[in-house]
């Protein structure tokens, strides 16, 4: 029996997929949430081995939501959607279902989950998550979680970023924060007029820098607002003149 929990902020929408999987053989309906935060705790908590998941929620988006797991569930997306996240669920997705849709069109969705192995489903949700983080509807803001709670840091907010072993840390004003994801990941999806790599462990936000002042061979250092310093290789100081016209 596949437990599976729904995720949508619509009450509507949380019905009438209850409704359409009941009696569905092989299923077994474990709960349902409003919003993304709730759907974080629940899936910790419930593991299931599915989840039918709304994108557009408030406060946090399902892809979001999906990035603070402790481990990925396989997922049905059942959404009104933009065309970059159609790509990236056509290219990775088990399935995903354009609202409104038909109980056939959901049966089929279950019937082709039920026919792949679980490793598969993950790894395609995994995939997923690498593929719409490309997308710019995601550049706006970095969700974190600190402990049992949850942070969304507007990118303006960012000081710079600091790579910390397998995490990198998000400096603001207000703290530092870690992120599972690599510093190239970061250099790829923020804002190139906004931010850049200056050493291999760090990325700045360009208009946090006063000065820039002389250090060692072919080396210097970055001062910030906020009295940081910055180490700046040979490449990122090319960079850094590049990008502020120097």
């Amino acid at each position: 029996m596949k437990r599976v929990l729904i995720i949508d902020d619509e009450p509507l929408a949380r019905m009438v997929v209850q409704e359409y999987l009941q009696g569905m053989p092989g299923i077994e309906v474990i709960g349902e949430c409003g919003d993304g935060f709730e759907g974080i705790k629940a899936v910790n908590q419930h593991k299931p081995d599915l989840v039918f998941l709304d994108v557009q929620m408030p406060k946090i988006n399902g892809f979001e939501m999906l990035e603070l797991l402790e481990q990925q569930p396989a997922v049905i997306f059942a959404t009104a959607f933009d065309e970059y996240a159609i790509k990236a669920f056509e290219a990775h997705a088990v399935d995903y279902l354009l609202k409104p849709f038909s109980k056939e069109r959901l049966q089929k969705a279950v019937e082709k989950y039920l026919g792949q192995a679980p490793v598969q489903a993950q790894k395609q949700t995994e995939q997923l998550l690498e593929s719409a983080a490309l997308s710019p509807a995601q550049h706006e803001r970095i969700v974190v979680k600190t402990g049992t709670k949850v942070k969304i840091i507007p990118v303006q907010d960012v000081l710079y970023l600091e790579a910390d072993d397998d995490y990198v840390s998000i400096h603001t004003a207000e703290g530092s924060y870690l992120k599972n994801k690599t510093m190239g990941f970061f250099e790829q999806t923020l804002d190139p007029r906004q931010f850049v790599r200056v050493h291999r462990s760090y990325i700045v936000a360009i208009p946090e820098i006063t000065r820039i002042d002389p250090y060692e061979k072919d080396a210097h250092i970055a001062i910030l607002k906020s009295g940081a310093k910055i180490p700046v290789s040979k490449s990122g100081y090319v960079k850094l003149k590049q990008v502020l016209g120097i």
